[in-house]
């Protein structure tokens, strides 16, 4: 007679083999499965009170209601970006750490840096294209001009004599009126402050005569008459001020300009934990009270993939970099 003892050693044994894998990867698997299970820590490089900040605060309160845990928003500034982006690049690629960045980090800080501490597309996971800021040209809420036209036919009378406020060298109102001047062919004094917020009160306090900014950054001290919008950046009239003309119709054909509010990731961020992020960031932006948040602060909400944000952050890239290098822009 044959022995069954052998067929039942190896039962054995794949029973015990069995077990030891499941206890092996169940940890890992269930670690995926839980997330999130602690805050999720969001890094913005940009002053509180800027348009990717009031954004960001919005969704992310959203996300976190939707997902069971809290955001916590990190405001960390200085180099126009860099330093608050270095420290998403270097987060642990868990999904506990990821930046808000405008596109400004993304596609423009790049090309105007000679050292870079870390490579936007090796470096980093985009997650989604969360919301287009729109911009708009202001002034002091006493200036005699009421266009863009006004703003080039003043400086080509008084060249240099029109200081216009930033967030900073290299700072998104920077390049937006660097391209502006150099598209309208007016010489302009930029005077950069610590962040948008700041010089948009530095606006209003008359320190400077005149700012491109994004409208949600502005949209208190327009509607509180500290400032005056005199044109916007977008290729048509915004809803919100229909009797405000867009730059391109009063004075500069074919000027546009708007910024971003993306999520991203530490480079090696797990897919499942991306899409994660992404799907609810998605979520949030279907919520009608976030819509109309976001849509009364001057954004448009976008919910853009992964893969798609990945493709329009390249073009935006290679596009950049041949306007800065054109107009001669540097942030050092």
């Amino acid at each position: 007679m044959t022995s069954q003892y052998p067929s039942r050693r190896f039962a054995v044994l794949s029973m015990l083999t069995a077990l030891l894998v499941s206890g092996l990867s169940s940890p890992v698997a269930s670690a995926q499965a839980a997330y999130p299970s602690k805050p999720i820590r969001m890094i913005i490089p940009l002053a509180a009170g800027s348009a990717v900040d009031n954004a960001a605060r919005i969704v992310a309160q959203k996300m976190g209601q939707n997902m069971g845990q809290s955001f916590v928003i990190e405001n960390m500034t200085g180099a126009a970006g860099l330093i608050g982006a270095d420290r998403v690049a270097k987060a642990a690629p868990d999904g506990y750490t990821i930046g808000g960045f405008n596109d400004s980090i993304m596609t423009m800080l790049p090309h105007m840096q000679s050292k870079m501490p870390w490579d936007i597309v090796r470096d980093f996971e985009p997650v989604s294209l969360v919301a287009t800021v729109e911009w708009g040209l202001v002034v002091n809420a006493d200036s005699p001009q009421r266009s863009a036209a006004d703003l080039i036919t003043e400086a080509r009378k008084t060249p240099g004599k029109i200081n216009y406020g930033s967030g900073g060298n290299g700072s998104p109102q920077h390049i937006a009126m660097a391209l502006f001047a150099s598209q309208a062919g007016v010489s302009l004094t930029h005077v950069p402050y610590k962040g948008a917020s700041q010089a948009a009160v530095g606006l209003a306090g008359h320190e400077v005569q005149a700012e491109f900014q994004g409208i949600a950054t502005v949209n208190a001290l327009i509607r509180g008459g500290k400032l005056k919008l005199i044109g916007v950046t977008t290729p048509k009239r915004m809803p919100q001020f229909p009797d405000v003309p867009t730059v391109a119709e009063s004075g500069l054909s074919g000027f546009e300009f708007n910024s971003w509010f993306a999520m991203m990731a530490p480079a090696g961020t797990p897919r499942a934990i991306v899409q994660t992020l992404h799907a609810e960031a998605v979520k949030a932006l279907a919520d009608p009270d976030v819509r109309e948040k976001l849509q009364g602060l001057g954004l448009t909400p976008r919910g853009t993939s992964p893969d798609d944000l990945g493709k329009a952050m390249r073009a935006q890239l290679a596009r950049y970099g041949a306007l800065i290098k054109q107009a001669g822009i540097t942030a050092e």
